[in-house]
């Protein structure tokens, strides 16, 4: 709201342009549609667009590979297929194997669910039979399992977000059982709410990196397993040239062209 409030003033005050630099672009989780949900974030950058600006723009920056040692005994992992995608990037600029994770963990109670969010049917309760509604199917979730060869190797999970870690912290049990024998997860903003370092700190996972788009400096203090790298140089830069009116090509250089 303050960077709305902030723009809308500026955008008042006849400024011949408004850049706003947002590292982490608030509801990134929420980008696409989910049954009956909103779009969160396609609605918060309606009312940037609004309040100041005249179309939004979002440029991904990365870190060069020259700044990654050691990774060439490394596998990237996808820790669920939808990720696959961003993960193959990643091995296709580090030339690393990929390997993805592929199903649920089974939970007894989950599979006794049959979809409905309704709190149970009393059982002295009156039943209507025509109104009377039937059964929904619970979903059949195929047990969890590795598209990949990590036996030996250092499996490097990547995303861009971290925030709730139990899906890491399964994805890295099960890889430790296929025999991987480090355990990395790379994020580039680190939420980390809730019970997430404690989490982190019982599980397999070796190292959590994330970037200081998001402060997190409680959560370091919690555990000692999450690192964090600096992005200020590459957001400094890129202010600089977007200011000056240079090219922005130079932050874009060793890119994949699916990037």
């Amino acid at each position: 709201m303050e960077l709305l409030i902030m723009a809308y003033a500026l955008k008042t005050a006849c400024a011949r342009n408004i850049i706003g630099v947002i590292p982490y672009f608030p509801y990134s989780k929420q980008s696409k549609m989910r049954k009956r949900g909103s779009i969160v974030c396609k609605l918060l950058a309606s009312m940037l667009a609004k309040a100041a600006y005249l179309f939004a723009n979002m440029d991904h920056f990365y870190k060069r590979k020259k700044d990654i040692p050691n990774y060439r005994n490394a596998v990237i992992v996808a820790k669920s297929p939808d990720a696959a995608k961003r993960a193959q990037s990643y091995a296709e600029r580090l030339r690393l194997g990929l390997a993805v994770i592929h199903g649920e963990a089974q939970c007894a109670e989950m599979d006794m669910d049959d979809g409905r969010h309704s709190p149970p049917m009393v059982k002295n309760a009156t039943v209507h039979p025509g109104l009377e509604l039937p059964l929904m199917m619970a979903k059949e979730k195929p047990p969890i399992t590795v598209v990949g060869d990590v036996g030996g190797r250092i499996a490097i999970i990547v995303d861009d977000i971290i925030d709730d870690v139990e899906s890491f912290v399964a994805a890295a049990e099960i890889l430790k059982e296929r025999g991987a024998y480090r355990i990395y997860v790379m994020a580039t903003h680190g939420i980390l709410s809730a019970e997430a370092p404690r989490l982190i700190e019982e599980s397999s996972i070796d190292e959590v990196v994330v970037t200081n788009t998001v402060p997190h400096e409680v959560q370091k203090l919690q555990c000692p397993k999450i690192k964090t790298v600096d992005i200020s140089l590459i957001l400094s830069e890129a202010i600089r040239r977007i200011h000056n009116g240079e090219s922005m090509a130079y932050l874009f250089r060793n890119i994949t062209v699916d990037d």
